[in-house]
């Protein structure tokens, strides 16, 4: 088992990362969905083999923390048992596809991401394993603002395009012809030299003529969710008693939707209360990003987590906490960005983990007392 365990890249059900806490495994739901079963076995999965903790990502996927190395194996069984976790190692590294939560059976969204999840083996091997795909096909993209390489959208014309991720502008692309565009684009970032560069936005070669055009994506639009229930959850974390409860009051069939804000959408209306569930959309939680932090990480320096809920009140914009200067949490510009750095806190405003800070060093009592919170 310890030939497998790594750190520092993003993990996966085959491959899981040593935390703070334990084995960090990430479980990828296809299109974005688990249903009411899954969940209920993914439940149980996280408390008999973790410590009952599941996160959700900014790619709507989820992390069981606290997995045993020796857990681990009969975990990774029962996830490829579920159909949550891809039975071929490399298959479940390339599945790194983004579609909006709204898709519907069949959908232009729905369609093309099954398409390409079919056809995975014909992404090339040396594709870095953090890159990945944006399928945003709705009639309003919902997802311009999250992070993925190679891009379908919906163009301000209303039809769909093809855009390289850190290019303003794309093109039209065949109808039908979606997912062989989007493979046909990988091969070429990996032939122009991409996996030195590692992600699209910083792959500066120009691209071929065929991916370049002057279409641009419409408007994008406010998260529309009328078919069940939304939660959002503190900092993308639930626990897994707590999904069960909600897993066993959906009726069968229905199930969840993950998402990139780390909000919950229930296919049934369920009508629950809980710490563990925000359900304001004013809750200033929902406009904090966070990591897990000190003990839970063994790369950040400071607690996180604690110290955000007592300064969201007092954020008039988005907070970031970081408690390293890698930026787990979120990779965007913050009105307010506190990164952990030999156990204190460097303040920054509007900017990223890591940025050059406005101050230094701060102790946590500084930190409060600077935004009024203490």
């Amino acid at each position: 088992m310890s030939d497998v365990i790594r750190k520092g890249w993003c993990p996966d059900a085959w491959r899981p990362m040593m935390a703070g806490d334990g084995l960090l495994v990430r479980v990828k739901p296809r299109v974005g969905r688990l249903i009411r079963d899954q969940a209920l076995a993914l439940a149980d999965a996280a408390i008999t083999h973790g410590n009952g903790l599941i996160d959700m990502t900014r790619r709507a996927n989820l992390q069981l923390r606290g997995v045993t190395e020796s857990g681990w194996p009969v975990l990774l069984e029962r996830l490829m048992a579920l159909d949550l976790v891809d039975a071929d190692a490399v298959r479940e590294k390339r599945r790194n596809i983004l579609v909006p939560p709204i898709w519907r059976q069949g959908d232009d969204s729905h369609r093309i991401a099954c398409d390409l999840l079919a056809r995975l083996d014909e992404l090339p091997p040396a594709l870095p394993g953090k890159v990945g795909f944006v399928i945003d096909a709705g009639a309003a993209p919902l997802l311009h603002d999250q992070p993925g390489d190679f891009r379908i959208e919906r163009s301000d014309a209303g039809d769909l395009m093809l855009r390289a991720d850190g290019r303003s502008t794309g093109c039209a692309i065949t109808p039908s012809g979606e997912a062989e565009a989007l493979i046909a684009l990988a091969h070429w970032f990996v032939a122009s030299g991409g996996a030195a560069a590692g992600r699209m936005a910083r792959h500066d070669a120009p691209l071929p003529g065929w991916a370049t055009g002057t279409l641009r994506a419409a408007p994008a639009a406010i998260l529309p969710w009328r078919k069940g229930t939304s939660y959002g959850l503190p900092f993308g974390r639930i626990d897994a008693a707590l999904l069960a409860r909600l897993a066993a009051a959906l009726p069968p069939g229905s199930g969840f939707r993950t998402t990139p804000w780390r909000i919950l959408l229930l296919e049934a209306p369920v009508d629950m209360q809980d710490d563990g569930l925000l359900t304001d959309p004013a809750d200033p939680l929902l406009r904090v990003d966070a990591c897990p932090g000190q003990p839970a990480c063994a790369q950040a320096s400071v607690e996180t987590r604690d110290l955000a809920r007592h300064l969201a009140p007092h954020m008039a914009g988005r907070l970031h906490v970081s408690g390293c200067a890698k930026s787990c949490a979120s990779a965007a510009p913050a009105a307010v960005t506190l990164t952990g750095r030999d156990g204190r806190y460097d303040l920054a405003l509007d900017a990223r983990a890591g940025s050059p800070p406005l101050r230094a060093a701060l102790d946590r009592a500084a930190v409060l007392a600077h935004f009024g919170a203490a």
